[in-house]
């Protein structure tokens, strides 16, 4: 192996026994063997070799893209192999500069953009870069091609942003790889010039080339293959030339401005964050089709949950209205010990007494003794059948009962025996539906007792009993005297205080009455009970339906992972630029984080925004159910739709910040 001579000036690269090997099958393929090599700061040098020579994997070793399995290479007299990953990038990013044989330029950026990248993750403001970037752009004759995209460039173009990009940080070492490769010679030669321009102002620049034309424009010439140098020798001839002119009036790299002094640690991190956040949208932007279908598993998801809990509160606010309908926080109380004994009809213990002396305990707010018997009921022509309630007038407390129209009866009409009635509408609509007036100070026959209506109430859910059924509610003592001839009550409707515990107070109504019975003659309906578990039912329901919508986030969730998996495998080229150009992990990680998070959130909102329409349609197809929906369960679906793509993005994004520079760009 031929060892390359060493120049003059103190070594800026040095390369000892390196050597770099790749798996192959069962064994292992030596690309690089055991290189010794020191390369002086403002040299010019051209690495030459065939294909599969090793040249290119000694330039990716050279720009830090690539690590050696053994051996030592020092920049600047530190040792590489002790350099963490952001470490190793800082080096790309602040002493380096790239130039590559196919641009690799990241298409959704403008020339300017493409340019200033180097710059983002070196922390430089946005003002200093923007200037810097279209500084070096004009020199290098783009300065009407500052906003075109690389696809709108030509390949000589392309080739001066990649330039301008190697020199946007003011890196020592320009290292160019093929940098003609992809030109007609007019385009070649113009790269050429300028790379001499630079080393004519001091930049180090390292050419990688298969052309001994290109080569012989360096001052060394190091000959590769089989990965051994065979030969370093001085190129004379290069030497004794004249140095390239340097653009008129100054030289190209002093003409533009300086990098400009780096933000603080906060302000860069929050600049990066933003180009991330930028790159995101132009990915999604990019690819508009595929980040809709990857939204769509998270809407529907979002959709159904949002939908879903305002269904459940629609329904439990529509359950507690109609158990409202039974009365708030009532004890009904019956004669017999269950709705199914057959003796309950000859049970005469239950009296009004039972009812005044549950109204002096001090849990209770309103009592009243109920009878009843259905009678048919006649006015002028009309006739139907009406439940004949006798009540005291403390029973449309207990009910919780509406006035729609007139008046209700008093103590007085109960302590007279008053033939007053308060009729509901399903009465009004059996017996008035042709009236064409106000029911009120109407007569109308009950059996053969006349009954004047004094007022209507709304119509009332039928606790036990269709509640369609017409109702007319009269003094309990008017019942007892006029129609039913007898002193013992059908019921007792105990409504209990807010402030008291339901349970507590259903035990203590069940002692007191057994004390004065001296046995438990009765029963007690609790409407508590029946609410809460009606609203437990629906809660159950509500639970499940949300478990299958919660389901269904997931898959959604599993999709945004793989589409960004996929996406990772599509976009490994823009990596491996990013990662050339001095990008750390954490930088190419929040990237795909952000881009998942995006996608994730931005579906949230139009499941959110798909739920409340569909609460709108719905509310004007059904006037009597309507769905009602919680701000903290639109606020728990957004930050469900963050956390989605933060758990599913990860493992994508963990994936693209841990690639390989030299695999990513190997697919550029």
């Amino acid at each position: 192996m031929a060892r390359a001579t060493a120049p003059s000036a103190g070594p800026l690269i040095q390369l000892s026994q390196l050597r770099r090997e790749y798996p192959s099958g069962d064994g292992v393929l030596a690309v690089l063997k055991d290189i010794d090599l020191t390369i002086a700061a403002g040299e010019m040098v051209a690495i030459v070799g065939a294909s599969g020579s090793g040249k290119s994997t000694l330039m990716n070793i050279l720009g830090c893209l690539d690590t050696p399995t053994s051996g030592s290479y020092r920049i600047s007299g530190r040792e590489t192999a002790d350099l963490s990953p952001d470490e190793l990038a800082q080096l790309r990013r602040e002493h380096f500069g790239f130039i590559f044989q196919r641009y690799n330029l990241l298409p959704e950026l403008t020339a300017e953009g493409n340019v200033e990248v180097p710059a983002i993750y070196a922390g430089r403001t946005p003002a200093a870069r923007r200037a810097r970037a279209a500084a070096l752009l004009q020199r290098l004759g783009m300065e009407e091609r500052l906003e075109h995209r690389p696809g709108q460039l030509s390949g000589g173009q392309q080739q001066r942003v990649s330039i301008a990009r190697a020199l946007m940080n003011g890196g020592e070492v320009i290292l160019a790889d093929e940098p003609t490769g992809a030109l007609d010679s007019h385009s070649g030669q113009e790269v050429l010039r300028i790379l001499d321009e630079l080393h004519a102002e001091g930049k180090t620049v390292i050419i990688v080339t298969h052309d001994m034309g290109v080569a012989r424009r360096a001052e060394r010439i190091i000959e590769i293959s089989d990965g051994v140098i065979l030969s370093d020798t001085r190129n004379d001839a290069r030497r004794e030339e004249p140095a390239a002119p340097a653009p008129t009036g100054a030289r190209l790299e002093a003409r533009s401005a300086p990098p400009g002094r780096a933000m603080s640690p906060l302000r860069a991190a929050v600049s990066r964050l933003g180009e991330a956040f930028r790159m995101a949208v132009l990915a999604m932007a990019a690819h508009r089709l595929r980040a809709f279908l990857t939204m769509l598993g998270i809407i529907i998801g979002i959709a159904s949950v949002v939908c879903v809990v305002a269904l459940g509160e629609g329904s439990r606010q529509k359950v507690l209205a109609n158990i409202s309908g039974l009365g708030t926080n009532t004890l009904e109380i019956f004669a017999g010990r269950s709705f199914g004994d057959t003796r309950s009809g000859k049970v005469t213990t239950l009296v009004v007494d039972d009812a005044d002396q549950l109204a002096r305990q001090h849990y209770v707010a309103a009592v009243t003794p109920t009878v009843s018997s259905s009678q048919n009921t006649r006015f002028g022509a009309s006739e139907a059948s009406a439940l004949i309630n006798g009540v005291n007038e403390q029973y449309f407390v207990a009910k919780g009962a509406k006035l729609v129209e007139g008046a209700l009866f008093d103590a007085d009409a109960v302590r007279t025996y008053a033939q007053d009635a308060v009729i509901d509408e399903n009465t009004r609509t059996a017996l008035f539906n042709d009236f064409g007036r106000s029911p009120v100070g109407q007569v109308i026959i009950a059996g053969k007792t006349p009954l004047r209506v004094v007022g209507v109430i709304a119509r009332q859910q039928g606790g036990f009993g269709s509640s369609q059924n017409p109702s007319i509610f009269v003094p309990y003592t008017t019942v007892q005297a006029r129609i039913v001839g007898g002193h013992s009550l059908r019921s007792i409707t105990v409504r209990v205080r807010d402030d008291v515990d339901m349970e507590l107070a259903e035990k203590a109504v069940t002692e007191f009455l057994e004390r004065r019975h001296g046995q438990q003659d009765f029963f007690i309906i609790n409407t508590d009970d029946i609410r809460q578990t009606i609203t437990a039912t629906t809660q159950t329901l509500t639970l499940l339906i949300a478990a299958i919508a919660v389901i269904s986030l997931i898959v959604g969730g599993i999709g945004v992972m793989n589409i960004m998996l996929v996406s990772v495998s599509e976009r490994v080229s823009e990596i491996g630029v990013r990662m050339a150009v001095g990008a750390r992990q954490s930088d190419i990680l929040q990237q795909f984080l952000i881009e998942a998070v995006l996608v994730c959130l931005i579906g949230g909102v139009l499941g959110i925004t798909l739920a409340l329409g569909f609460g709108m349609l719905f509310a004007r197809l059904s006037s009597n159910f309507q769905l009602i929906y919680s701000t903290s369960s639109i606020v728990a679906a957004v930050a469900v739709s963050s956390i989605i793509g933060i758990v599913f993005g990860w493992l994508p994004a963990r994936n693209a910040s841990r690639l390989n520079p030299v695999t990513a760009l190997a697919q550029a």
